[in-house]
């Protein structure tokens, strides 16, 4: 009885508790913020007071600022104290500069603005502004409306031949001249000639390899008689090796009919002979520093076809047939990019198939020569070689006297202005005969060719050619020529062309003298 009086207690005391920290139900009701009506003011005074526990609403700030609040904006910009090292470099610098104001110095990429932090040093903020724009440059709009035109829309594209650029052209016309087979005693006649010529160019990212073959066909249509075919191919190869050494090959293959300007006069002939030609050559070169150093093994191949005689009979030329082997060491100084001397010696040796000839000499010879020039290379502008020297062989036969004299080599190309190209060409040959006791000749020769683009559509080209050739017997022959041409495109693919030519030759030695006129007037085809 007393343990549950005592447990009735307990729970009574415990119910008391409760109630006494529990608020009244009607005064729950009447507490503000809770329950009961609630007006529209005291909702609006209390969304806008600030030192409360509401949240505060975003003042209205219209889209298009009143003239008023643009004004009031750009005093406080002007007014502003400069945040970041950015920011004071532009100050300081229109400080510096009455001229320049802030507002003119364009502003930076956000990420270089960003990674250079403030400091008091403006040197030193100058100079991260700097780096941070050659490290971050701004770049132009991936889309254009700017397309570039054409630098010639009348140039040739040519055709991809695997990865190689070729580019194909055909000319056809009728040449008039006064003197069909440049002889003492030729004839004018009337000519129809056939020219293709095709020129291949590698599109490799490393190393280079061109290719140029031709094909010429004359033939008379009205006068003395012409029918002649010559043609050639030649191509070049360059290897880009390691440590700065640079591999050049280069091989080509020729066939014409002898000239009648050939230093070996055949006596009583119908046609003369066909003349092959092969030269091919093997370098390497190296870059050491300033020092510019190559070796050059060449091999050159002269071979003749039988001469057809008046009579009907033919007269063999095998003993003209020869090999000349050589081989070239240079050594070069870059004085600049531009300029570097070069000294050249070379030596090599003649040999002739036949150990013999008919008149019983021996032919075959050994060559010295040595050289000394220089290597240019000023941009588009002027770029090439040229060299003088000495140059000699001396014949196996004690009974025929050394072939020497002085050595001149060039080719050079010029370019005075846009569209305007300039090349001077000369060489110096020994020249072999078969002539009883005669040891042979040295010819100079050399050609200067201008071209001129006078419009996009029409190019102007002439040319002055002069040789010289010394017989070591006595004697000599001088050549002079000169042509002027003009082509006009219709189109990129074809184009009227026409030229003029003029050649003369004096000489020493009898029946030697013609001079030749000559026009040609056609068309030209261009792939």
């Amino acid at each position: 009885m007393g343990s549950r009086i005592r447990g009735w207690y307990r729970s009574t005391a415990i119910g008391l508790s409760l109630i006494a920290l529990t608020p009244d139900f009607a005064d729950a009701q009447q507490a503000e913020g809770l329950r009961g009506l609630v007006s529209e003011t005291d909702i609006t005074s209390s969304i806008q007071d600030n030192s409360g526990t509401g949240i505060s609403a975003p003042a209205y700030t219209p889209v298009t600022p009143s003239p008023e609040d643009r004004a009031e904006t750009e005093n406080d910009r002007a007014t502003r104290a400069p945040s970041t090292a950015v920011e004071r470099e532009r100050v300081r610098a229109a400080r510096n500069n009455p001229t320049l104001t802030i507002t003119e110095s364009a502003p930076l990429d956000p990420v270089v603005t960003e990674a250079i932090p403030a400091t008091g040093d403006e040197t030193s903020a100058a100079e991260r502004i700097e780096r941070g724009e050659a490290l971050n440059p701004r770049t132009g709009a991936i889309e254009s409306d700017y397309q570039a035109t054409d630098e010639n829309p009348y140039a040739p594209l040519g055709l991809r031949v695997g990865t190689f650029i070729v580019t194909p052209t055909l000319e056809q016309g009728l040449t008039w001249t006064s003197n069909a087979d440049s002889s003492t005693n030729g004839a004018e006649a009337l000519i129809s000639e056939t020219t293709l010529r095709l020129n291949a160019a590698s599109d490799w990212s490393r190393h280079a390899a061109t290719v140029g073959a031709y094909g010429i066909y004359r033939k008379s249509v009205d006068g003395e008689e012409v029918s002649d075919l010559e043609g050639g191919i030649d191509g070049s190869l360059r290897f880009d090796l390691a440590r700065d050494y640079t591999a050049l090959a280069s091989l080509g293959y020729s066939i014409s009919p002898e000239s009648a300007s050939s230093p070996v006069i055949i006596t009583g002939v119908d046609d003369r002979p066909l003349r092959h030609a092969i030269d091919g050559s093997l370098g390497l070169s190296k870059d050491l520093g300033k020092l510019r150093l190559s070796v050059t093994g060449s091999v050159s191949r002269q071979q003749y076809g039988d001469a057809t005689l008046i009579d009907g009979s033919t007269l063999s030329q095998d003993e003209r047939n020869s090999t000349l082997a050589t081989m070239r060491l240079r050594t070069g100084y870059a004085v600049s990019p531009a300029l570097t001397p070069f000294i050249e010696g070379e030596f090599g040796r003649r040999l002739y198939d036949e150990k013999q000839d008919s008149a019983g000499y021996e032919r075959s010879a050994t060559r010295l020569a040595a050289r000394a020039g220089v290597m240019v290379d000023i941009e588009e502008k002027l770029s090439g070689e040229a060299s003088i020297g000495w140059i000699a062989e001396d014949l196996d036969d004690e009974r025929l006297d050394t072939v020497s004299g002085l050595a001149l080599a060039a080719a050079l190309n010029w370019s005075p202005q846009r569209g305007t190209d300039v090349r001077l060409d000369g060489s110096t040959t020994i020249e072999g005969t078969t002539d009883a006791g005669d040891s042979g000749s040295i010819l100079y020769a050399g050609t200067l060719r201008v071209e001129r683009q006078i419009r996009a559509n029409l190019t102007a080209e002439a040319a002055a050619g002069l040789s010289w050739r010394d017989y070591m017997s006595g004697g000599h022959d001088l050549t002079m020529n000169g042509e002027a041409g003009m082509t006009w495109w219709l189109n990129r693919t074809l184009g009227l062309t026409g030229r003029a030519r003029y050649e003369k030759r004096t000489s020493s030695l009898p029946d030697r003298d013609y001079d030749a006129t000559s026009v040609f007037m056609g068309i030209r085809m261009q792939r």
